[in-house]
């Protein structure tokens, strides 16, 4: 079981990863792209921080989706609000407790939460 843990693990992680760095990409372009638009309106600032945050916002929640799914698809949780508590609980890292993985996919959770702080990590400079 530890192997089929591992993996299923490891492939969501290179799934959220390549998502954020998709996500990440378009959004850069989306915002360089209208650059000129956002200069004529006189509101570039404010728009582009709302704009950034706001796609960034929509990259965790479909992460947080996405393992909640994988958990429902599993059979690790009855129902989608189990999976979905459990999946946003792990991902900010708080842990409560009150709901937890089965035994056999304890390792799943534990490695749950490392994607988004490598997703997180924001780069100084150029």
């Amino acid at each position: 079981m530890l192997g089929k843990e591992l993996l299923v693990a490891t492939m969501m992680v290179v799934l959220v990863v390549f998502l954020h760095l998709m996500g990440l990409a378009m959004l850069w372009r989306a915002l360089r792209s209208h650059m000129k638009v956002f200069r004529s309106l006189r509101i570039l600032p404010l728009t582009l921080l709302l704009s950034a945050t706001l796609g960034l916002i929509l990259l965790h929640t479909v992460d947080i989706w996405l393992f909640a799914g994988l958990y429902l698809y599993l059979g690790v949780f009855r129902t989608l609000e189990q999976g979905l508590y459990f999946s946003t609980v792990t991902y900010s890292s708080l842990g409560y407790g009150d709901v937890l993985l089965p035994n056999d996919w304890r390792l799943l959770g534990s490695i749950r939460g490392r994607p988004h702080g490598l997703c997180s990590i924001r780069p100084f400079g150029r």
